[in-house]
């Protein structure tokens, strides 16, 4: 195992961690280093509807890159379709219903359409125009179509297979990824998408074999679901989209083990401990993390996972960084140098990234953000990035001194509303010290309820440890005797 040398240039770089977009991601590299877990299952059963929710960067675009490479194996129709499809859906619209509807008669002809160029059938034939003036359902639709154009068409060999496998199966899944593109919490936005949702779910019922998957970011699906009643009926359509921190090393590994050209039957490695799977990281990490105070001389995995968010993103970001840093110090391994080096600049990039996403529903987020520094008094505490519901409150009353939070909405937030919308954002972390010593912690997906406003349900907070080193620059070495490694 220690005798394989890896060069870090940027290639191999990329080959071996990924790409941070899945979209960007070669389909048949990403097919081979993709982890499947039980969301993925759920996300892919045979039903009417599923919608994907969770943050950006959990790998939502990969797995439906994924299943959409296993439906054309399958004979199944995949449609994908992008925001740029549906712009103007429903926009001029200001009664709900009339917004509904226009949804149903919009998806219904990008559909139908998306279909025949699928099957690589001229958007010149006359079939195209009989999109606009068909009145029955999608999938009756698209098998007259397709039984007409195999009697009277001369098929190429694609278009044969195609047609032949639909006719045989006569299902469509639907893909819509990326509803959140633009999004800026605006009451016209919730509207709309709640319009949307609505629509699909009625399409989804009135066509038997047409499946819709969609994919939304956790806090605008948190949006529409709290402030639109009938979305209570699509509840049960929702997978949340987490990973285990087991799942994180095993996809990892399997990253690496892919690379090197090894077989990986990830089967037998599932049921294996974390200390067990880490001999597997050997190949391009060194098996220690010789670090100071909490972090002195432990495994490099629990690093790793510890400055992760649980998503496959942050995971290539970090350990991209960390393999370019080692290329410059001539290391072919992963070091404790190559780490500490760049923590500082993963910090800051998570920090811009979570401004990025979440400052279309709180504009002034960077200064609610930045605010969470630690002060002079609090540097000098053994636990300045720990606090209990109320501690944290008096510190969030102290930052609205300063400034006014607004929501898009115009409504002014309370100190208590920010500490929900910071644990929603993934900047807090829910802890509890359990009875054996060990540290429960909650993410927003795990446990949407414990930043409730009325129930004190015993946690306290943590700002995670992705953060820490852009709001404390001053004092880096500071962060290693006072975090516990998770």
């Amino acid at each position: 195992m220690n005798d394989i040398k890896v060069i870090f240039t940027d290639e191999n770089i990329h080959k071996i961690f990924g790409h941070e977009a899945a979209e960007d991601e070669n389909s048949e590299r990403l097919q081979e280093y993709y982890l499947k877990n039980e969301i993925y299952d759920r996300i892919t059963a045979n039903l009417p509807l599923r919608i994907l929710v969770g943050h950006k960067g959990i790998g939502k675009s990969a797995l439906f890159k994924i299943a959409i490479a296993e439906d054309k194996y399958k004979g199944i129709l995949p449609i994908y379709i992008r925001p740029d499809d549906l712009i103007g859906i429903g926009k001029e619209k200001n009664d709900f219903l009339e917004t509904i509807r226009e949804w149903k008669i919009g998806l219904k002809s990008i559909i139908t359409a998306k279909v025949l160029e699928y099957a690589e059938i001229d958007p010149e034939s006359e079939i195209y125009s009989k999109i606009k003036t068909y009145s029955g359902k999608i999938v009756n639709f698209v098998t007259d179509t397709f039984t007409y154009i195999k009697e009277k068409l001369n098929l190429n060999q694609a278009q044969e297979i195609i047609i032949s496998s639909y006719l045989k199966n006569k299902k469509i899944n639907i893909y819509i990824d990326d509803l959140d593109r633009g999004w800026e919490s605006k009451k016209s936005d919730i509207q709309n998408l709640s319009a949307l949702l609505n629509a699909i779910r009625d399409m989804s019922n009135d066509n038997p074999g047409l499946n819709f998957k969609i994919s939304l970011r956790s806090d605008v699906y948190y949006l529409v679901r709290t402030s639109d009643e009938s979305t209570d009926k699509i509840e049960g359509s929702v997978v949340w989209y987490t990973w285990t921190p087991h799942e994180i090393l095993l996809l990892l590994i399997k990253r690496i083990q892919t690379y090197l050209g090894n077989d990986f039957n990830i089967d037998s490695f599932r049921h294996l401990q974390q200390s067990q799977l880490a001999r597997y990281l050997d190949y391009v990490f060194e098996p220690k993390f010789t670090g100071i105070g909490k972090w002195s001389d432990i495994a490099v995995y629990k690093v790793l996972m510890s400055m992760i968010r649980k998503r496959p993103r942050d995971l290539v970001k970090l350990c991209t960084l960390a393999a370019k840093r080692a290329h410059n110090l001539k290391q072919n391994k992963i070091n404790t140098e190559s780490l500490r080096s760049i923590f500082e600049e993963y910090s800051q990039g998570r920090i811009q990234d979570t401004i990025n996403e979440f400052k279309s529903e709180l504009p002034k987020i960077e200064s609610l953000l930045l605010g969470m520094k630690p002060t002079k008094k609090t540097l000098k505490a053994s636990e300045n990035y720990i606090f209990t519901t109320q501690q944290l409150l008096a510190k969030l009353n102290n930052i609205m001194m300063h400034s006014d939070f607004k929501f898009a909405n115009g409504r002014s937030a309370t100190a208590r509303e920010l500490l929900q919308f910071l644990y929603k954002i993934n900047f807090l972390t829910a802890r509890k010290l359990t009875e054996s010593g060990e540290i429960d912690r909650k993410d927003f997906e795990e446990n949407r309820y414990l930043s409730n406003q009325f129930v004190d349900f015993g946690y306290d907070w943590e700002i995670h440890p992705a953060y820490r080193w852009a709001l404390q620059p001053d004092s880096i070495e500071d962060i290693f005797y006072k975090l516990d490694i998770r």
